[in-house]
């Protein structure tokens, strides 16, 4: 593949963390978020004006466009964030190994020599599978750095009783995975049960031990923004190192609104303990354009340390594929056909 474009100087455009970290795909969040005693107060303070909080992500989009080699540079960053997932029912550990071949290797070495990033250690974030499947993702994975992130608690309901998936989570740490996604009973919030939600969070967070915890909070199940907003409090104080929007299973996944509740409330954490805690939006989340209005959300509410896999992740399974084609057109003034960019 041949290009008339200068290679893209990624280093320069891509938006930085706060730190001197670049591109470390897979890191963890800086301080584990060690949670704190549940502030009643605190969490019923959690309150937002919908139609406010429409008009304010409406308006992220349009106030921020990243264009030309900016938006490639971007594009390569977004890559860096991406929890590649395969959580279909017809899994089998050779969809689960040729994924994380994929979150090794995530754009063709051709289309990376094009773009002048051939020396970038451009891979995902993580891979992101069921608990039956870890074995065999840490096993591809190993001496990539890249962790292995498990659906665990029930997902993607999680009603199973509280026993049965404090020990999932268990045998997910204990099989290798890295990183915990967990899945709250969506009942407590919508039943104002906090004790009881906090409780059942803290208790994911001591079983995870070592292995990052991020608290699905089925964001498209909890009926009004004001009860994202104290969920996602809730979970902080019981010690989630993420929040994530969904499962990806609702009928709504994540929007662009309930993502700047849940930044904000991110914001306000930070604020009162001095921990930063991740965000994690999955479910929906499919073209390039998706991943580039998230970014700016981060940017715009959070600030560019949000632009790091160690506080952001991008949850997707199809996303990857419409960033090479984006990328591929960068390159070459030509969109490519999906089939070019496999998955598995």
């Amino acid at each position: 593949m041949t290009t008339t474009r200068d290679p893209i100087r990624y280093q320069r455009l891509a938006p930085r963390p706060a730190s001197d970290e670049r591109l470390a795909g897979g890191a963890a969040p800086p301080v584990r978020n060690p949670g704190g005693p549940l502030d009643l107060d605190w969490v019923l303070a959690g309150r937002v004006n919908r139609s406010a909080a429409e008009r304010r992500a409406e308006t992220l989009p349009k106030r921020r466009t990243v264009k030309k080699e900016w938006q490639a540079a971007w594009l390569l960053r977004a890559i860096t964030l991406i929890d590649l997932t395969t959580l279909a029912g017809d899994d089998t550990e050779g969809n689960v190994r040729r994924l994380c071949a994929k979150a090794r290797r995530p754009v063709r070495a051709d289309l990376l020599e094009a773009l002048g990033a051939s020396a970038l250690p451009i891979h995902c974030a993580a891979a992101c599978v069921y608990h039956a499947f870890v074995p065999a993702a840490v096993a591809e994975l190993a001496g990539s750095g890249i962790p292995v992130a498990a659906v665990s608690a029930g997902f993607p309901a999680g009603l199973n009783p509280l026993p049965e998936r404090i020990a999932e989570v268990r045998a997910s740490v204990a099989a290798g995975a890295g990183e915990i996604d967990i899945v709250i009973t969506r009942g407590h919030v919508l039943g104002g049960r906090w004790q009881a939600l906090y409780d059942e969070i803290r208790a994911f967070r001591e079983a995870c031990g070592e292995a990052h915890l991020k608290a699905i909070l089925g964001t498209g199940e909890l009926a009004t923004l004001t009860n994202v907003a104290r969920a996602s409090r809730v979970a902080m104080l019981a010690g989630a190192d993420f929040i994530k929007t969904s499962t990806g299973k609702e009928a709504v996944n994540a929007t662009l609104p309930v993502g700047l509740v849940m930044a904000r409330a991110i914001r306000d954490y930070q604020e009162r303990t001095g921990v930063a805690v991740g965000f994690k939006p999955a479910g929906g989340i499919r073209t390039a354009k998706g991943a580039l209005d998230w970014m700016i959300l981060m940017k715009e509410e959070l600030g560019d340390a949000w632009l790091a896999p160690a506080l952001f992740r991008l949850g997707a399974s199809g996303l990857l594929t419409d960033i090479e084609r984006q990328l591929e057109h960068f390159a070459t003034g030509r969109y490519s056909a999906a089939y070019r960019h496999p998955m598995v």
